[in-house]
């Protein structure tokens, strides 16, 4: 059902965001619920989400495109390790294909949604374009692809004497065109996914790039294309020769995760040969590419075609590790002694994390603390009513997990749809079932918010196992009907109570 007033429009699914899980959302409503009504709401001007705000030199996926995409749309582009641009081509491709472009508005910021049992629905208060319109929406299931962080502003510490560098200081998450590094001394101050990204791109035109890391991350050189996904799509229609490379990818990424867990310093040693491989005996491998962590402790960098390592034996870049002491008009000094000099600075010091795009929820006028919920299967939150998050993995690309979500959302609509269900709330009543962080990574922008974010539990279905042929069993084939779900029919309003009364009278 749909209807639309000046102010109000109702659908049944509400989705919030346009990135890759809100497109990837869109379609598996539209082809498995294709009797639900649905819109999606975007805070920005287009669509991508983060593959269209990233506009840094070099963006590119951290994760193969035969996983990173969807399941329903095979990546055709000779790169299995795509570029920003690219990504965002798939995306908006997608889209337009599916007529899913027409269901999104944009400029719809989501400030808050409140559940009501009694109506049955979820209201949903926005604001449009420039003048911040006020609107408000209604669904009967809402469902958060707004991914986990914050897309105004990166996370950037506080560096002594940064006021008096006479340069220019500049995040990735907010580059823009006029940023000149074109025969200029640039520093890169990080050492994760972006910062590997940046020193490459940035070295074919500086003069120098020097990567400054407080410790070091595991990195981990890939062919940027996959021989045999070619060679298959050679010879297989293209949907089938999808998902025989994307499963092939799924389950060599399980089993070095697992290898990894099992046998850390075997993998450790094998990593850090394939670096010291790459940049020659003389390397100090052990200072600059060695972490203080096992491996999967904290997500693997990826470097396609080892790009890092050959910018580094070119001399076009170089890694320093040790501490900043300050920033000073013409570099950074750091607490070693050395000085850095230093044109730009570009602090790749990671993401500022953020819940549900910060919107305010509610159920039955009493507010929620999404740090005082729990996950169910990953996707619901414990006593929260009609509703559903996106969330990728940490240890594999992040639409695998949402592909799976997406499916058992529609699953679940067609459920309570055959059997007269208004709404379905997760309910932990299992004394049994303990706490745990919502996700057990080391790395600091999850540490710096892991308070902000929903719990896991030690049992299942609350507990997180970061596996997809588990989450397959679960979500795709798994019971709707567990006993954990609670269900319940349309509530009678208090006039339909009333009207009874008068009848039975």
């Amino acid at each position: 059902m749909v209807f639309t007033t000046a102010s109000q429009q109702h659908v049944d699914v509400l989705i919030v965001g346009a990135g890759l899980s809100g497109i990837g959302a869109g379609y598996y409503l539209k082809t498995r619920c294709p009797n639900k009504t649905y819109v999606i709401l975007e805070g920005r001007e287009r669509i991508g989400g983060t593959w269209d705000l990233f506009r840094y030199p070099g963006v590119r996926s951290d994760s193969d495109m035969f996983t990173l995409g969807y399941s329903f749309r095979p990546w055709t582009d000779p790169k299995a390790i795509a570029d920003g641009p690219s990504i965002l081509k798939y995306i908006n491709d997608t889209a337009t294909a599916e007529g899913i472009d027409k269901k999104i508005q944009f400029q719809t910021r989501v400030k808050r949604a409140a559940w009501s049992s009694t109506e049955g629905k979820w209201s949903v208060e926005v604001e449009r374009g420039a003048d911040r319109e006020a609107a408000t929406y209604t669904c009967n299931f809402l469902f958060m692809c707004t991914g986990y962080y914050n897309y105004q502003a990166g996370y950037t510490p506080a560096f002594p004497g940064r006021e008096g560098f006479k340069g220019r200081v500049a995040h990735p998450q907010k580059w823009t065109e006029d940023i000149d590094y074109t025969g200029k001394r640039v520093v890169v101050i990080g050492s994760g996914a972006t910062a590997v990204t940046l020193v490459p791109a940035l070295a074919e035109k500086s003069a120098h790039v020097t990567m400054l890391q407080r410790s070091p991350t595991y990195v981990v050189s890939r062919p940027s294309s996959d021989v045999r996904a070619d060679q298959l799509r050679r010879r297989l229609p293209a949907k089938l020769a999808h998902s025989i490379v994307r499963w092939k990818n799924v389950l060599w990424g399980m089993y070095v995760y697992r290898i990894s867990k099992k046998r850390p310093e075997g993998m450790k040693q094998f990593i850090l040969k394939g670096v010291q491989d790459a940049l020659g005996p003389d390397y100090d491998v052990k200072k600059h590419f060695t972490p203080n962590y096992n491996p999967w402790d904290q997500r693997l960098c990826l470097v396609p075609d080892g790009d890092l390592f050959k910018a580094i034996k070119s001399g076009r870049a170089s890694v320093v590790t040790d501490e900043i002491e300050t920033f000073t008009e013409t570099g950074i000094k750091l607490k070693s002694g050395q000085e850095i000099p230093a044109d730009l600075v570009v602090t790749a010091t990671g993401l500022d994390l953020l819940v549900l795009g910060d919107v305010a929820l509610s159920v039955d006028g009493k507010a929620v603390d999404p740090a005082k919920a729990m996950t169910y299967k990953g996707m619901m939150y414990s006593d929260v009513p009609n509703m559903a998050v996106a969330t990728g993995y940490t240890n594999a690309s992040w639409t695998l997990k949402c592909d799976l979500t997406c499916e058992y959302v529609c699953r679940l609509l067609q459920y309570m749809e055959q059997n007269g269900y208004q709404q379905c709330t997760p309910r932990q009543t299992d004394p049994t079932v303990k706490e745990e962080p919502w996700v057990d990574f080391s790395s600091g922008y999850i540490l710096r918010s892991r308070d902000k974010f929903p719990k896991q539990g030690t049992k299942l279905p609350w507990k997180l196992h970061q596996n997809y042929a588990r989450d397959v069993m679960s979500l795709r084939f798994g019971s709707l009907n567990d006993g954990v779900i609670e269900y319940k029919k349309p509530m009678r309003s208090a006039e339909a109570v009333r009207a009874g009364e008068k009848e039975s009278a």
